[in-house]
Formats: structure tokens, C-alpha cells, sequence
């Protein structure tokens, strides 16, 4: 039976020992505060030049507002193409969370049976999963799932169907992170910019969205979206999505970001740093 058959238990098999000893080491965390983006009906502060761009600021329900004190990460829709278990596709199940190799940090590949890369801006996803009733404790062990869309907007096993790039699962550390490599989305018509995200309590039960914890999606400041698509090879497709589409008129975010809006810096050349505290009632 080959790799890719034999589903999340193998990959545990595999990784337990490295997860072990990541644990043991204490990699030191990355605290995302949340940030106010600067457009649609949002507004903050934030900069951008020659490509480079940096974003932070507040909001009147910040996610940390002070030492210890943290609100818990808003709760969104998981949206059209999770592939959690919760859809179908041509009226099968799909569920990359009982494939082997989806345990993974760069998740700009695709994985088992299928091969390819996703192009596009480099990116460094760090999330950071904290107990929002524990004075912002970190909350090691759990686990963490993200998926996105590629340079042309689409999904992988959607719309790119023999793709499964873009999607990965970690566990988070000892500080409660997890890591990431991947490219910066695109913009698709009707939707501002965005990552989904969903966190479960464990490795051993991030195989259905029927033991996730939170749904959330990541949100990016303005003018490191217009930064991206109007200077990077590849996204020419989203400038004109993105000049259609605020955070006021879009059907997630409209209620706001404080919780959401990721902070980011870099640039177009090197690649982003992108990272988001994200608080869970446990």
C-alpha cells in the first residue's frame, strides 16, 4: 500500500517523534496582536514603500488590550471549499484531513497522488492559538488547519481539481504556534483577501470539522494587498477584484476585523511575515 493510502494515523506514526522534540526544545512564540486594515470600513495605521510594508494598530474591541488579556478570535464560516469533511465533490466526501502528508509546514506543494506548486509572493504564516479565558495562555499541543486560494483564485480540489496544494495541518508548540510556508492569496471576485483557519484540540483529532474547535479567517491590511497585486508577477486578476470589493461590502468581514487583521511585513521580493494571535474559550 503506498504512503498516501494509509491516512492521518501513519503521519502521526511518522512525526510523533519529531513533534516530541520540537516540543521539548520551547521554541520561543511569535505574539500576533491584531491589526486594523486601512480601507473599505476599517481604519488604522499602516505603511508601505518600495514594495515593503509593515501594519499594525487598535480597534475599540481589540484582541489584546492589555498584559494577559485577550478576546476570543471572531467565529466565521468555513466557507465553500474547506474540504474538512463537510462538502462534497461531485457528490463525494472530500476530506483532505484523512490524507497522508497533510500534516506538513510548507504547504505550497501539493501532496500524496498529486504533484504541483502553487506560485506566487513567498509568505511565512505564524499563528499563535491562546486560551482567551486563561489570561491569553498558550495552548500547546492543539492543532491547526489552514487553506487558501492560489495566485488566480482558485482552490485547491475545486477549482484547481487535480491540485491539493495550499492546505496543511500543524501542531502548535510549546508556545502555542504554528507555522506555515506559503504564497500570499489572491484576490477573487466578492472577497477581500483571506486565510482560512480552523483549530482542533489535537493532532489525533484534526481528521473532520466535526472536532474543530473554531472557524475563523485571517484578514490583510490594504495597502499590503494593493502592494502585492499591483507590483507581483502573477496577479494582475486581483487588482481589478480587489478595487470592486471593502471590508464593508464583504460578507465576512463587513461586522469587522479586530480580532482577524493579521500583521504583516516584508516585501514583494523577499516575501511577507504574516502572523495572528488567535483566541479560543477552552
Amino acid at each position: 500500500m503506498d504512503d498516501h493510502d494509509k491516512g492521518l494515523a501513519h503521519d502521526l506514526d511518522t512525526l510523533g517523534r519529531r513533534r516530541v522534540l520540537l516540543g521539548a526544545a520551547g521554541l520561543a512564540a511569535t505574539t500576533a496582536l491584531a491589526a486594523w486594515g486601512c480601507g473599505g470600513s476599517d481604519s488604522g495605521s499602516s505603511s508601505s514603500s518600495s514594495g515593503s510594508s509593515s501594519s499594525s494598530g487598535s480597534s475599540s474591541s481589540s484582541a489584546s488590550t492589555s498584559a494577559g488579556t485577550c478576546a476570543v478570535t471572531a467565529e466565521e464560516t468555513e466557507g465553500p471549499y474547506p474540504s474538512d469533511g463537510s462538502n462534497t465533490i461531485n457528490g463525494t466526501v472530500s476530506n483532505a484531513l484523512a490524507l497522508t502528508g497533510i500534516v506538513r509546514s510548507d504547504i505550497r506543494t501539493s501532496f500524496g497522488t498529486m504533484s504541483g506548486t502553487a506560485a506566487g509572493v513567498p509568505t511565512t504564516l505564524t499563528l499563535t492559538v491562546v486560551n482567551a479565558n486563561d489570561s491569553c495562555a498558550d495552548l500547546s499541543g492543539y492543532a491547526v488547519y489552514v487553506w487558501h486560494c492560489d495566485r488566480d483564485g482558485e482552490y485547491s480540489l475545486y477549482g484547481a481539481t487535480d491540485q491539493n496544494y495550499l492546505r496543511g495541518v500543524q501542531e502548535t508548540d510549546a508556545s502555542g504556534v504554528a507555522t506555515f510556508t506559503t504564497i500570499f492569496p489572491a484576490c477573487y471576485s466578492g472577497r477581500m483577501p483571506h486565510i482560512h483557519i480552523e483549530v482542533y484540540r489535537s493532532i489525533t483529532t484534526a481528521t473532520s470539522y466535526t472536532n474543530k474547535l473554531k472557524t475563523t479567517q485571517l484578514a490583510f491590511p490594504t495597502d499590503v494587498c494593493t502592494t502585492v497585486y499591483t507590483t507581483a508577477t502573477g496577479y494582475s486578476a486581483s487588482v481589478t477584484n480587489f478595487a470592486q470589493i471593502s471590508f464593508a461590502t464583504d460578507n465576512v468581514f463587513s461586522d469587522g476585523t479586530s480580532t482577524e487583521m493579521a500583521t504583516v511585513t516584508g516585501n514583494v521580493t523577499d516575501g511577507y511575515a504574516v502572523s495572528l494571535q488567535v483566541g479560543i474559550s477552552v
